[in-house]
C-alpha cells in the first residue's frame, strides 16, 4: 500500500462514522456562504483568478441546465406535410419530433472517458521520493545537501542541452538514460525496439513526468514510423502512445504495450 493511502486504508478496514452522510449534506449546504463569504473578502490578483474560476463554472451550469432542457425539447421538422391524406383536426398542426438530444451528464462522461486512458496497467506501486533520489552532498566541507541523483532509468531528448554542473540540481546518470523500448503490438502479437520520442505522463508525480523517469506504468511516446500504421483518412502515423509494462530498473531494458 502506498504510504499516503492510510485514510483511504482506514475506510476499508473500520467503515465511515455513523453521522458521515450527514456532515457531507452540511457541509456541501454551508458551501455556498463560505464561498459567498470569501468571494466578497477577496482582492488583488487572486481576486482576478478566483472571479475567472467562478465565470468558467457558471457558463458550464447554464450550459448543462441548457442541454436539459432541449432534452425533451419538441423541434419542427423539415419534411413538415405527412405523406398522405391527413384529418381536418390535423392540419394546423406543424410536424414536430422529439430532440434526441444527449444530456450534458452523457458528454460529460463521454469526455471524461476520451481523457483518460484504457492502460494495461491501471494502478501502480508508489515510489517515495527516498527510492528515487539520492542526496549528493556539496561544498567545501559536504554541508549543502541540495542535489538531487536521479536511481530510476530516465529519457532525456536529443537536443537535451545540460546545465553547468555546479547549478544542476537534477543530476540524471548517462549510465541510465534509455532511447529505446521494445514495444509489443496488441493485435499483431509482435515485438518492435522503437525509439523513444517522449515521456507523456509518469503517474507516480509531474515531477517525474517533466524529469522524464521511466517506472512501471509510465506512458511514453514512440516512433512507429517503420510499423507503417495508417490512420482512417490515410495519413501514416508516427508517434503513439505506449505503456511500460516492467521495471526497466531491475531488467535492464524497457518493455512496453503499445496502446490502440
Amino acid at each position: 500500500m502506498p504510504q499516503n493511502e492510510y485514510i483511504e486504508e482506514s475506510i476499508r478496514r473500520h467503515g465511515r462514522r455513523f453521522d458521515h452522510d450527514e456532515r457531507k449534506r452540511k457541509k456541501e449546504a454551508r458551501k455556498v456562504h463560505k464561498d459567498a463569504a470569501f468571494a466578497q473578502k477577496v482582492h488583488g490578483l487572486k481576486a482576478k483568478l478566483y472571479n475567472k474560476k467562478r465565470h468558467a463554472e457558471k457558463i458550464q451550469m447554464k450550459k448543462t441546465i441548457k442541454m436539459h432542457d432541449e432534452k425533451n425539447a419538441k423541434q419542427k421538422t423539415d419534411d413538415a406535410v405527412p405523406e398522405g391524406a391527413v384529418p381536418a383536426y390535423l392540419l394546423d398542426r406543424e410536424g414536430q419530433q422529439r430532440a434526441k438530444v444527449l444530456s450534458n451528464m452523457l458528454k460529460q462522461k463521454r469526455r471524461e472517458k476520451a481523457g483518460k486512458w484504457d492502460v494495461p496497467l491501471p494502478r501502480v506501486r508508489g515510489i517515495a521520493e527516498d527510492e528515487m533520489f539520492k542526496v549528493v552532498r556539496t561544498g567545501k566541507s559536504k554541508s549543502k545537501s541540495w542535489k538531487r541523483m536521479v536511481t530510476k532509468p530516465t529519457f532525456v531528448g536529443d537536443g537535451f542541452t545540460r546545465k553547468p554542473p555546479k547549478y544542476e540540481r537534477f543530476i540524471r546518470p548517462m549510465a541510465l538514460r534509455y532511447k529505446k523500448a521494445n514495444v509489443t503490438h496488441p493485435e499483431l502479437k509482435a515485438t518492435f525496439q522503437l525509439p523513444i520520442i517522449g515521456v507523456k505522463k509518469n503517474p507516480q508525480s509531474p515531477m517525474y513526468t517533466q524529469l522524464g523517469v521511466l517506472t512501471k506504468g509510465t506512458i511514453v511516446e514512440v516512433n512507429v514510423a517503420e510499423l507503417g500504421l495508417v490512420t482512417t483518412g490515410g495519413k501514416v502515423l508516427w508517434g503513439k502512445y505506449a505503456q511500460i509494462t516492467n521495471n526497466p530498473e531491475n531488467d535492464g531494458c524497457i518493455n512496453a504495450l503499445l496502446l490502440v
